[in-house]
């Protein structure tokens, strides 16, 4: 991936995109603030969310197992996948066992994560997505910018434009959005009423039940997963809650955390298959693809705690300014700076951890006190392990810790005090702009010895 300074200054140079960042993050962090602001027990809430996630990831194992007891219980099938290749093999599977060519599908990050759509064109089944952003970039071979808001970095006259090359079929379009809205409406209510499967991912699930949540704004999330005969779910291990009471927890934190609203528009729950009433085959898959990893560091682990609000991006001065696509990753902002590299590897994604002032505005604002900054810190500390610098730091701690090695390192300094004003090869640079202050004739040592005899 292109590392975040090259692509954040290709950012830096849209000023249209700044402009549409700035009147979107704006707009939802004011209205965040004030539907906050009504509930007297906010930070109870969030220390509520924070010990439930804590607890979900101390003791994972045993909440997996009770989930898929509890799905199997209720009728459905739970496959388990160590990573992308096996997931969308298995929603492949699925897809062609009932002869789908094409499957409507959910706003999913998840999904987004393995690149299934990807997977499942090569195998010969179209994913169409259904949520009206992601539809947006579907349709213009375009990606995610935002969690919340994936096509925050287009305006009205843009879609408008794309809509009258792809689906408006030949009507003349304005970019006001009711007529924008109509003509995705129309497009994807075929789509609807004529797929035999539908691909979701989800916010929650309930181990204690088996439940599977999907919270939305649209409505096009209740259509794919009750129109279907067949209901496929891709579930991050990290997503799941002990008990089906503590969505009241995150019912209330998620909604004001994301949209600035009381509650969602459409919040979604379904629980195994019932006859004659939505999907008669549900297939949960379980997604590990690194998280496992992830809980292994004491640490870096909270970012598994992360319920997708993407309240930390709205207030980020650096997400602001360069936008989501700089990350180059479907997780953007201070979230994607700590989870991607823990799930992609350190290596992959290096200048990461470094996207971030340190304001601590992330941690403020995360619903569930994910403390980004330590973490940020962390990963920062963890890269500089195999750099150069630490390389060198390492040498000079042993030198320093060394009379014998310390002393001989003073006399070969004198003797390479010439060449090293003018360094070769990739130091040259920091000598060009840098003068060397000429060493002593005498070292203090040196001189204490000749003196006293020592």
């Amino acid at each position: 991936m292109t590392s975040f300074p090259e692509a954040a200054r290709v950012a830096l140079g849209d000023s249209q995109l700044r402009h549409n960042l700035r009147n979107a993050t704006t707009t939802i962090r004011d209205k965040r603030a004030r539907v906050v602001a009504e509930v007297p027990d906010w930070e109870e809430l969030r220390e509520a969310g924070r010990a439930i996630k804590a607890d979900v990831m101390a003791r994972l194992d045993e909440y997996l197992v009770q989930f898929e007891e509890s799905v199997h219980a209720a009728g459905g099938t739970v496959h388990w996948a160590r990573d992308a290749a096996e997931a969308n093999r298995i929603v492949l599977d699925v897809a062609r066992s009932h002869g789908a060519d094409e499957l409507v599908k959910v706003k999913s990050l998840t999904t987004d994560e393995i690149q299934l759509n990807d997977a499942l064109a090569a195998g010969g089944v179209q994913a169409v997505e259904t949520d009206f952003a992601e539809l947006i970039l579907q349709l213009d071979g375009d990606w995610s910018s935002h969690i919340l808001v994936p096509a925050i970095h287009r305006n009205r006259a843009e879609i408008r434009d794309l809509f009258v090359r792809t689906i408006a079929r030949g009507q003349d379009l304005s970019d006001a959005p009711s007529e924008l809205a109509e003509t995705a409406r129309v497009y994807l209510r075929e789509k609807f009423l004529s797929a035999k499967l539908g691909v979701s991912g989800a916010t929650f699930g309930v181990a204690e039940t088996g439940t599977v949540v999907v919270v939305e704004s649209e409505g096009n999330g209740r259509m794919c997963t009750t129109l279907p005969a067949v209901l496929v779910t891709v579930l991050g291990i990290e997503k799941l809650v002990p008990r089906f009471a503590d969505l009241e927890v995150f019912l209330q934190l998620l909604p004001r955390s994301s949209t600035g609203e009381r509650m969602n528009p459409y919040t979604s729950l379904w629980t195994g298959v019932t006859a004659a009433d939505g999907p008669q085959e549900l297939h949960v898959v379980l997604l590990d693809n690194g998280r496992t990893n992830v809980l292994a560091d004491e640490t870096g682990r909270q970012a598994l705690h992360c319920i997708r609000c993407s309240a930390c991006l709205n207030v980020c001065p650096v997400y602001a300014r360069t936008g989501g696509h700089a990350y180059g990753s479907v997780y953007p902002g201070p979230i994607g700076a700590i989870l991607t590299p823990q799930l992609r590897g350190l290596e992959q994604a290096k200048s990461l951890p470094y996207a971030s002032s340190l304001c601590g505005a992330c941690y403020d604002a995360c619903p569930v006190k994910i403390d980004i900054p330590t973490v940020l810190l962390h990963l920062r500390a963890e890269a500089e392990k195999s750099t150069a610098e630490s390389a060198s730091m390492r040498t000079l701690a042993r030198i320093f810790g060394s009379r014998r090695l310390y002393e001989r390192a003073q006399r070969l300094a004198r003797l390479g005090e010439r060449p090293a004003r003018h360094l070769p090869g990739p130091l040259a640079r920091w000598t060009e702009m840098r003068d060397l202050r000429p060493f002593p004739t005498e070292t203090f040592r040196e001189w204490w010895s000749r003196e006293r005899g020592a």
